[in-house]
């Protein structure tokens, strides 16, 4: 079988926006990682670049490697829109996402890479594997380590009645899944265009189709922390809180989780997943200039209680929703303290 015709095994969608400092860092990592294996394939996607030479060095990749690296090109459509377009080019049984200014571990993707051929081989379909992910702080140089150890049992084919309770700091952010394609493009992903942060419906509106997850214990994908435009930096989530609100809607009317998630552990999984989205935009909006930001968080709430009562009275009667919400002057100082402090414990952003 020829090195363009083999199945891929997994695709490995790279999302690029004015990224030519930085992506060579995580399309080598991928390629080294995986020793070039013809059964992994890279999809970059150039997301309408306008100030660098993302896409000459795009195509300078798919050159090189044309059979491992294939190279989708659009208008500015935003993050969302560049997942989507590497979601329909792959041709891989399993789909992972890697932002361009990311890499991955080499030694975890063999790891990865070593039980996902397994899977294919044995026939065994697990719709979802997860491993770890590590925030790599650049202004200190330290690393922060969010695994998912209590949460899952490791190395087991399980269904979600098998997992148990996770913290707030053990989220599954896009970072730690890896899907089966199918599993995403079966009901589809509801991205919406131009908008930031959509990486947490990515990560969160799939999951009630997927059937069986495996917990793989190892430090791949390395979520690099340091860029003063970066999208989690403080100040820029500040200035985007009406993306956040945007993204948390769409995380809202993707369910009534009490009615449509029938597994127990799962809604309890999601329900906190939800409460802790809940609370950023509460946070951000407290910290936010714009004098319309509490006006536009109160509207959110509103209609959080409108669509679902059971949701709302769990995001904001927990003790995440009374933390960040108390009332007044004294208590919005409170709660950015609150938040402040778990910021600096968890190292987030």
């Amino acid at each position: 079988m020829s090195q363009t015709s083999q199945k891929k095994t997994i695709s490995f969608g790279v999302p690029c926006y004015n990224s030519a400092e930085y992506m060579d860092h995580c399309i080598g990592s991928i390629l080294e990682g995986s020793g070039h294996a013809e059964d992994v394939q890279i999809v970059i996607v150039d997301d309408g670049s306008t100030k660098d030479d993302t896409l000459a060095k795009a195509r300078e990749w798919e050159g090189r490697f044309p059979g491992l690296v294939k190279v989708v090109h659009q208008e500015n459509g935003g993050h969302g829109m560049a997942v989507l377009a590497a979601l329909e080019a792959a041709d891989g049984t399993y789909f992972k996402i890697v932002d361009s200014d990311d890499w991955v571990d080499e030694e975890a993707l063999r790891a990865l890479l070593k039980t996902l051929r397994e899977f294919i081989a044995y026939e065994t379909r697990v719709d979802l594997v997860v491993t770890n992910y590590v925030y790599e702080h650049a202004e200190d140089g330290k690393q922060n380590v969010v695994d998912y150890g209590f949460a899952l049992p490791k190395r087991k084919i399980i269904g979600w009645d098998r997992i148990g309770h996770f913290n707030m700091a053990q989220n599954m952010l896009m970072h730690a899944l890896c899907y089966r394609t199918d599993v995403l493009r079966d009901g589809g992903v509801p991205m919406p265009a131009h908008t930031f942060y959509v990486d947490n419906i990515y990560a969160y509106v799939p999951l009630p189709r997927c059937r069986t997850l495996y917990y793989l214990d190892v430090d791949l994908y390395r979520y690099f922390i340091g860029r003063e435009d970066q999208s989690v930096n403080e100040d820029v989530m500040v200035s985007r809180i009406d993306q956040q609100l945007r993204v948390t809607r769409v995380m809202m009317r993707a369910y009534h989780l009490y009615d449509d998630i029938p597994s127990r552990r799962l809604r309890s999984y999601m329900v906190g997943h939800f409460t802790l989205m809940m609370a950023a935009c509460s946070i951000f909006s407290k910290l936010s200039d714009d004098p319309s930001a509490m006006d536009d968080l109160d509207s959110l709430w509103k209609e959080l209680r409108q669509f679902d009562a059971r949701m709302y009275w769990r995001a904001r009667n927990g003790l995440v929703g009374i933390a960040m919400n108390l009332p007044g002057e004294g208590g919005r100082r409170a709660t950015v303290g609150i938040y402040r402090i778990a910021r600096r414990l968890v190292k987030f952003n």
